[in-house]
């Protein structure tokens, strides 16, 4: 116990090093809130361009221009993309370590978003959109009023699920310069040349946010269950 108590003291009290921690988690929720904002949208589009060509076999240049965009994304590392963002396109000093990051998880996570939302558009009836037409709505007007919003509600806890995965994937954020919480724990560890206690703390973190958002999840899968029985 008392080897504990010291090793807490020299990683997290000395010096007031539980500031790299704390700095780092607050870089890593920033990062994490934002790209998964850009990914929704991005992912909206994408998915919208993909599901309009698979109905009407339009925006068929657009539509090949989603799908590659999507197969070099999720075929490609982050941390490549990441290094891509930073070394080569964003080569000023004034661009900001963690803008690049959200810029580069926005975009990774969009073409897994759009794939959800893809999924969850083509799961609503199609009768939706016939209705809809018979009504005299427009195609963007039924989707824009319709077709979404039950979509949304469909793929919801998936986005939340991908919230989860993106605090995760954030820890290769520090190569590009980026003080997340793995790095954080990193600069603790080679202050204090200990590896095993600044490495438990940031795990333990991961796992801590990992377990809070995961509940939450699990809450709003039964109260959208809860509310479609309601509704039936």
């Amino acid at each position: 116990m008392d080897k504990i108590i010291k090793a807490l003291q020299l990683n997290l009290i000395k010096d007031n090093r539980y500031i790299y921690i704390l700095d780092g988690l607050k870089n890593t929720m920033i990062i994490t809130l934002f790209a998964t904002i850009l990914g929704i949208v991005f992912g909206l589009i994408i998915a919208l361009i993909r599901t309009t060509y698979d109905n009407t076999k339009r925006l068929k240049i657009l539509n090949a221009i989603c799908q590659v965009y999507i197969t070099v994304i999720r075929g490609t590392p982050v941390v490549i993309q990441l290094m891509i963002l930073f070394f080569c396109i964003f080569t000023s000093r004034n661009t900001s370590g963690v803008m690049i990051a959200i810029i580069g998880f926005g975009l990774n996570s969009s073409a897994y978003v759009a794939e959800i939302f893809r999924s969850g558009l083509m799961s609503i009836d199609q009768g939706q959109m016939e209705a809809g037409r018979s009504l005299g709505m427009t195609y963007l007007d039924t989707m824009r009023f319709i077709i979404v919003p039950q979509a949304f509600k469909v793929v919801l806890p998936a986005l939340c699920n991908e919230f989860i995965v993106l605090i995760k994937e954030t820890s290769v954020a520090g190569y590009v310069a980026v003080q997340d919480l793995t790095k954080g724990g990193d600069i603790i560890r080679s202050r204090t040349y200990d590896a095993w206690t600044p490495l438990l703390i940031v795990a333990g973190i991961y796992l801590l946010l990992t377990c809070i958002f995961s509940a939450f999840v699990k809450k709003l899968e039964v109260k959208l269950r809860r509310n479609e029985r309601t509704a039936g």
